[in-house]
């Protein structure tokens, strides 16, 4: 079947199609985190929501389009997580907000970290990476803002220790992925608590 789906050819989708398109996307993050990519197929995601593989094609015309889809929903609840806790915060404590939130949330939904660790890996189009500039600058603004605010040294590195500072998130949340029973919100703790010990 064409990829004619509503979307593609200009016309905003019905409540329906919207309601349908979101079932593709969730049923895609759960194979996904169950299967890695590889065994995310069309097949496989229209099997899982009981439809037609010419279902999923009326939407996506191609598995990574759900794929980009998927990751780009479970990077927009992340995204508003933290961006609500930074907000409701100022100086060092919106820098460990936001390493207490990204980190509690994606230890909590590890069906979406993997999705977006199987989705940045895959080559699904997806062109962020761990190392992206954009969130490197982002942790940066913080420690800047502390530094602005008096709550770290004039001299700390804020390019540096953002770069440590998502490292370290990283690493907390691949051994929670690795191993379940791993305290990842108590490792968050304890990586504010050598933030505030070493930068003030």
């Amino acid at each position: 079947m064409a990829a004619t789906g509503p979307d593609l050819v200009g016309k905003p989708l019905t409540i329906t199609e919207r309601a349908r398109r979101a079932q593709f996307v969730q049923v895609t993050i759960d194979l996904v985190a169950e299967h890695g990519y590889p065994g995310a197929s069309l097949a496989r995601i229209a099997e899982a929501a009981g439809v037609s593989k010419a279902a999923v094609l009326y939407h996506f015309p191609t598995k990574d389009a759900v794929v980009r889809a998927a990751y780009q929903t479970v990077i927009g609840a992340l995204t508003t997580a933290v961006g609500a806790a930074v907000a409701d915060h100022s100086s060092a404590a919106a820098l460990y907000a936001y390493v207490r939130t990204l980190v509690g949330h994606l230890a909590a939904r590890t069906d979406h970290a993997r999705m977006i660790i199987e989705a940045i890996t895959a080559g699904a189009g997806i062109t962020d990476s761990p190392d992206d500039r954009g969130r490197r600058a982002a942790v940066a603004g913080l420690i800047d803002a502390a530094k602005a605010a008096g709550d770290y040294r004039a001299d700390v590195d804020s390019r540096s220790t953002a770069v440590i500072v998502n490292g370290a998130i990283d690493a907390i949340v691949a051994q929670r992925l690795a191993d379940s029973g791993f305290d990842a919100v108590g490792a968050a703790d304890t990586l504010v608590d050598l933030l505030d010990r070493s930068l003030r």
